[in-house]
């Protein structure tokens, strides 16, 4: 297949307005961009229809429904969104010659290990992690020309995140109880957008893409807040059962910064915003 020469003009950005998206119009500044308000990914028909009208060289899905445990009571929706949708796009970037760039998660894998590379076996333990696999599947299945970017524990300027959520409970709570049995790589989505530029111009396949270094969610919360208490996953129940360890190695691809680093830029960009 021939795939038209990617310039600025030819970028579409699905899921534009997200935490995530909001990142990678910065990195695409001239893409086209797509929230759901512009285009429900889970009416196949209707997405044929958008990317054969705006026949982009490459698309970009940051688009899916992330809500952990939401996704236990909403299981119908999660697949429609995170299993079949990727498919959708998937299938019609084929037809126009586009490449697909679509982020998966750590959450395909069960953590019974300390740490996994591309290539190993999946076993998501939660519907999230189940759904996110679905959808790796049918872009696999639909076309060959694609890069899923696997990451894990996002937090950036335009969203809901982990570390904004705890830096509000420091300021009301005299300790904030965090989890210290859970261990992964937190990653800033705005070096996970920089990267993503050059991800594109890799081969297909699988990547792990992180910020470099690795913590328990304790150890993460301990990073910014000065009243954080560890405790086990089993006394804070979730709905949805997460893993041990999540941590995502990347054998493709130079490393990232370090997550305390990014961190740091991070509280800075966000201090300045307020």
């Amino acid at each position: 297949m021939v795939v038209a020469a990617i310039t600025p003009l030819k970028v579409l950005i699905i899921g534009a307005y997200g935490m995530l998206g909001h990142d990678l119009q910065a990195a695409f500044p001239a893409a086209t961009l797509c929230g759901h308000q512009d285009l429900d990914i889970t009416d196949e028909a209707a997405v044929e229809r958008y990317i054969r009208r705006v026949r982009p060289a490459l698309v970009i899905n940051a688009a899916a429904y992330t809500d952990v445990d939401g996704c236990e009571e909403k299981r119908d929706l999660a697949f429609a969104v995170n299993g079949e949708a990727p498919g959708h796009i998937a299938a019609a970037c084929q037809e126009v010659g586009a490449i697909l760039v679509h982020y998966s998660t750590d959450y395909v894998f069960d953590g019974a290990k300390t740490s996994y590379v591309e290539s190993d076996k999946t076993n998501p333990i939660n519907v999230y992690g189940a759904s996110k696999l679905r959808g790796e599947e049918e872009i696999a299945r639909c076309m060959d020309d694609y890069r899923i970017i696997r990451t894990s524990w996002l937090f950036g300027l335009h969203g809901k995140n982990f570390v904004d959520t705890i830096l509000g409970l420091s300021q009301r709570m005299d300790q904030v109880r965090v989890v210290d049995d859970q261990v992964g790589k937190p990653t800033y989505t705005r070096d996970l957008a920089e990267k993503t530029a050059e991800i594109v111009g890799c081969p297909p396949g699988i990547y792990h893409i992180t910020n470099d270094g690795v913590c328990s969610w304790y150890e993460f919360a301990s990073a910014f807040i000065d009243n954080a208490v560890p405790c086990s996953s089993a006394e804070f129940p979730r709905k949805a059962k997460r893993p041990a360890y999540s941590v995502l190695v990347n054998t493709k691809t130079p490393p990232l910064r370090h997550w305390r680093e990014a961190l740091a830029d991070y509280l800075i960009e966000r201090r300045d915003r307020s």
